[in-house]
């Protein structure tokens, strides 16, 4: 909690569009701390397809509904989708299973924004400091694009539509040593 606090009190961060915070999964320390400390307009949830990874899916996306939390969530994002092979281009394999984001986000009324392709240029890319969604024009590049396109569009339907998030209040320390 005091590194999250000065990661946004003590940094200069100037102007910005958005914030984006990678957060472990579930529904943790960072996640309460943030909603306590921040405005959030919003949580965009990434995971994996697994049934394992969905069900802590679920658990966030229920404490960020839950009315003392209040925080949309503006979308899903399925990472690790599947596989294609350099060698094969046309063949996809699901190793992680097929659609569990894409079916989950439809039972739970939540717009499912990508499906991110396991690919090995993204870790290269990665170790040498460069964003994949640099790579121009490639497959990969393109999908990051797509996908700002539809957080941003997704953001902007959240402010028109909802009122300012607030931040949690604290009004009981039960548990609390």
């Amino acid at each position: 909690a005091r590194m999250t606090e000065q990661f946004f009190y003590d940094v200069v961060w100037g102007e910005l569009d958005y914030l984006i915070l990678d957060l472990p999964p579930g529904t943790g320390d960072i996640q309460l701390t943030l909603t306590q400390k921040l405005k959030m307009d919003g949580a965009l949830i990434v995971t994996t397809p697994q049934d394992i990874a969905l069900a802590d899916v679920k658990k966030g996306v229920n404490m960020f509904q839950m009315p003392s939390i209040d925080v949309p969530v503006i979308g899903l994002i399925e990472n690790m989708s599947y596989f294609t092979p350099k060698e094969l281009p046309e063949n996809k394999y699901y190793i992680f299973g097929n659609s569990g984001v894409k079916n989950l986000s439809e039972k739970m009324n939540i717009e499912f924004l990508a499906e991110i392709p396991l690919v090995q240029s993204v870790r290269e890319a990665a170790d040498a400091g460069r964003p994949a969604v640099l790579q121009d024009n490639t497959a990969i590049s393109n999908t990051f694009m797509k996908l700002a396109a539809k957080i941003d569009d997704q953001i902007k339907k959240r402010n028109v539509n909802l009122p300012p998030t607030k931040k949690v209040d604290i009004t009981h320390k039960k548990g609390c040593s």
